[in-house]
């Protein structure tokens, strides 16, 4: 994706276990590769208790990273109903809060593609304002379908709020990463 160098607005990247494990794997993978420094987590007292232990160090489930004005949120349990909206909602106070001006949610789509080694990436926009980016990075529009779960409650929250978000899915197998 193309993205200015110049660009000096906030922009938080949300990544969470969705289909095939797309955001999970995704923003994790850019964490280690931009070397962003953990500055916080996300705790919800109905969550089961729950830890996590990589290179010897213990994290929680959902933690915050940050470099530049680059932050992320990703974590590593899936929502129920319930807690989505929540989810959701903390989200979208932290964008508040950190005067983030965009949010990009990478999620999996489920498909039957005939070549899995050359996934199709869609897009879908809660603001107008965000489309160009779209067509100058060629992704296609997500036209038609449904859309469920952690997706569709942080679509709700972002499309009724002032800070736009843009949610890239890729195909991917429905069962398996």
């Amino acid at each position: 994706m193309k993205v200015s160098k110049s660009s000096k607005e906030n922009i938080l990247l949300v990544g969470f276990p969705s289909n095939g494990l797309v955001g999970t794997f995704a923003i994790s993978y850019l964490i280690h590769y931009l070397g962003m420094k953990q500055i916080g987590e996300i705790e919800h007292p109905d969550l089961p208790p729950t830890l996590f232990v990589e290179d010897g160090e213990i994290l929680p489930p959902i933690r915050i990273y940050k470099k530049n004005n680059i932050f992320v949120i990703i974590s590593d349990l899936p929502f129920g109903p319930h807690h989505a909206y929540d989810f959701s909602e903390s989200i979208l106070q932290y964008c508040k809060n950190n005067d983030i001006q965009k949010i990009i949610i990478v999620s999996g789509m489920e498909t039957i593609n005939q070549n899995p080694k050359s996934p199709k990436i869609y897009g879908l926009v809660t603001h107008k304002s965000l489309e160009e980016l779209l067509y100058t990075n060629q992704i296609s529009k997500f036209l038609a379908g449904s859309i469920f779960g952690t997706d569709a409650a942080i679509i709700s929250v972002f499309r009724k709020s002032k800070i736009p978000a843009l949610i890239l899915y890729a195909e991917c197998h429905p069962f398996f990463p």
